[in-house]
């Protein structure tokens, strides 16, 4: 039986792995995204993460390829929405004025072919328009049916901390998660103030890059290995320092337990305090499958110390 865990106070459970939509229509096509969420769901994943933007960033695309795979997906197969919980994001370019939330709500509820979202994020904070304004707009998509859940991408301590006592004051609907980067080579972007804030608001957190982009796969393991994929030349920093190290410390753990480096990665992710789901992306059934192996595999403690040690930003002396 695969673990539930409960984003905030929103009343919705999910697996502690979720599936990131980044890569559809990118680096999958669409007959590959088709097989992976069917093998997703399959295995007992709920969640699957998306955004209007996703990929934006692709010669030729516009923004919301992800979000149509995925729609093409449930029209295929109608049966599985009630197995999933589908989030998807809005901002990231145009910002968090009203009307662009409202507008880009009802686009990806097209491309998605749904009637409701059910967890709906800030994509990152746009500080140009007021936390009042922009999660009003969020709570008249709640009042209308059109969401279910609201979180937060990308924001400080401090904006996060503003945004929940924005949303106390105003009486609106509360964000009840928070979607970081976070990966044992990346730390420092979630523990400390950031973490600390939204377990002190109840927000369920969602930490995105949970296989640092590849690397924490070993896939990348000197200057040569970069150019594998089209993402390899962002894992140059990890190269050295402790990003080495780690890949040591999950080298030996895959030698004692038989599992692959992306499970043990995942796996510390999981066991972290706050996290709900770990997103990560897969572009192939055999990248998926040591992805959900994180479901049923448990590190000792032993081991999660060696890896807490092999990660920290510095060695102790």
């Amino acid at each position: 039986m695969i673990e539930k865990r409960a984003i905030g106070d929103s009343g919705i459970e999910v697996a502690p792995l979720a599936l990131g939509g980044n890569v559809f229509g990118w680096t999958a096509d669409q007959p590959t995204s088709f097989a992976i969420l069917d093998a997703f769901v399959d295995a007992g994943g709920t969640m699957i993460d998306t955004a209007d933007v996703y990929s934006a960033w692709v010669p030729g695309n516009k923004g919301g390829e992800s979000e149509t795979v995925i729609g093409n997906w449930l029209r295929a197969d109608p049966g599985k929405r009630d197995k999933i919980v589908i989030a998807t994001k809005v901002g990231f370019f145009e910002g968090l004025a009203p009307e662009k939330i409202t507008a880009a709500c009802d686009a990806s509820l097209g491309r998605l072919g749904l009637d409701c979202i059910d967890l709906y994020y800030h994509h990152k904070d746009d500080a140009q328009v007021p936390l009042a304004e922009s999660l009003g707009a969020m709570d008249a998509l709640v009042k209308a049916g059109k969401i279910r859940a609201l979180g937060l991408s990308q924001y400080t301590p401090e904006r996060l901390n503003e945004a929940m006592e924005t949303a106390a004051s105003e009486g609106l609907t509360k964000p009840c998660a928070l979607q970081t980067w976070y990966n044992l080579v990346e730390r420092g972007k979630l523990e400390g103030p950031l973490r600390d804030a939204a377990l002190e608001n109840g927000l369920g957190i969602v930490p995105f890059y949970g296989l640092a982009n590849g690397f924490l796969t070993g896939k990348y393991r000197n200057r040569e290995d970069l150019d594998k994929s089209p993402r390899g030349l962002r894992n140059i920093e990890y190269l050295e320092g402790r990003g080495m190290r780690v890949l040591e410390a999950m080298d030996a753990i895959s030698a004692e337990t038989g599992a692959a480096l992306a499970t043990i990665a995942l796996a510390w992710t999981i066991a972290q305090p706050g996290i709900v789901s770990a997103l990560a992306s897969a572009t192939s059934l055999r990248q998926l499958d040591e992805q959900l192996a994180a479901f049923q595999f448990k590190l000792s403690p032993a081991q999660l110390a060696r890896m807490d040690e092999a990660s920290a930003e510095t060695v102790p002396a």
